[in-house]
């Protein structure tokens, strides 16, 4: 039973569960772009210099039946010549560039995407463990810790639009901004706030109302 406790907890960390993903995506990836460079992109190009068929660019080292001439790679080798395989390994090559160009895409719009959120977890002051900035006592060492607020991420080229709108209609709420721009009463709130932290409006005052404190629009 511990093992089973053991292997339960190995396989519910994020890492291994991410490096399965990555192993799954992968296989079926290599083998789409396999395709893609064999049946795809090199054809045309080996068209284009000459009617060169990739898939069987290769020269006779030696070996095989003498003073024989074999048309594809498979009758060499059957035949028992030793081959020099340069189209099978300009696809190869080609192939891994288009992979690894594909995961540096992949891995930019999830760093991109992982840079949004806003982050919600701190060291705890005194036994240095990963909590909650919301908790007030921690999980670890049982101290009392004081509540952080979770700053929300504003992206920022949505935001200099926002306070452009602002500054420009001279209607800063909430619900103008939901109604211009079409995003939630959460988001709203948020650019809100930034503007009021960074000096453009005012708080509200008693009846919910605003002012603009600054016509000076963000570069």
């Amino acid at each position: 039973m511990k093992l089973l406790s053991e292997f339960k907890t190995f396989i519910s960390r994020g890492n291994a569960i991410d490096m399965a993903v990555g192993i799954i995506v992968g296989s079926v990836m290599t083998s789409v772009v396999n395709s893609l460079v064999k049946d795809i992109i090199m054809p045309p190009i080996g068209l284009l210099i000459g009617g060169i068929d990739f898939s069987q660019w290769f020269f006779v080292l030696g070996g095989g039946e003498a003073g024989a001439t074999y048309t594809t790679m498979a009758a060499a080798q059957a035949a028992g010549a030793t081959t020099l395989n340069l189209g099978t390994f300009l696809n190869t090559v080609v192939s891994f560039l288009i992979t690894m160009f594909a995961i540096f895409i992949f891995v930019k719009i999830v760093n991109s995407a992982r840079a949004k959120q806003p982050v919600k977890t701190r060291a705890c002051p005194y036994c240095q463990q990963s909590i909650s900035k919301l908790a007030t006592k921690c999980p670890y060492c049982c101290s009392d810790v004081q509540p952080e607020q979770i700053e929300s991420v504003v992206e920022p080229e949505l935001y200099k639009k926002v306070k452009g709108l602002i500054l420009k209609d001279k209607k800063p709420s909430i619900s103008y901004i939901q109604r211009r721009l079409g995003i939630g009463y959460n988001k709203a709130a948020n650019m809100m706030d930034k503007m009021e932290a960074d000096g453009t409006v005012s708080a509200p005052d008693s009846t919910g109302q605003r002012k603009i404190l600054s016509k000076k629009k963000s570069k």
